[in-house]
């Protein structure tokens, strides 16, 4: 017999996300338009408990994360020593785009609402 955490209703988006999720899914390149079909695809899922509370942690709790992942790839892509495209730049052009994606990185970690995912995540199960 089927219970109320294997059935679930259709996910609607409201008109801010749907926005959001047309204005980045198309011109911005393929592995752009992927990961916003990947969050749109999370978005509309017929969540369980269960996979609602792995969504909230996988994309931005207490463990490795979605956020983490965008700021380490945001710092991989302005560091001229791990993209060849910027190391024709002028040297304090290339120095700058490093030392702000690295800070944008920094930052994440530091300033990154991490716990609140998480206690959203355990507030699902009553545990605060």
């Amino acid at each position: 017999m089927a219970t109320a955490d294997t059935i679930a209703p259709a996910a609607v988006m409201d008109d801010e996300l749907a926005g959001l999720i047309e204005d980045l899914g198309h011109g911005f390149g393929p592995e752009i338009s992927a990961i916003v079909a990947g969050y749109k695809a999370l978005a509309l899922k017929a969540h369980t408990t269960d996979s609602t509370q792995t969504a909230l942690t996988v994309i931005g709790g207490n463990c490795p994360n979605l956020v983490s992942l965008a700021a380490a790839v945001a710092a991989h892509l302005g560091n001229p020593d791990t993209n060849a495209a910027l190391r024709d730049l002028p040297a304090e052009r290339a120095d700058q785009v490093r030392d702000l994606t690295g800070q944008y990185a920094a930052y994440n970690e530091a300033f990154a609402p991490q716990q609140l995912l998480s206690e959203a995540s355990a507030a699902i199960d009553g545990l605060i």
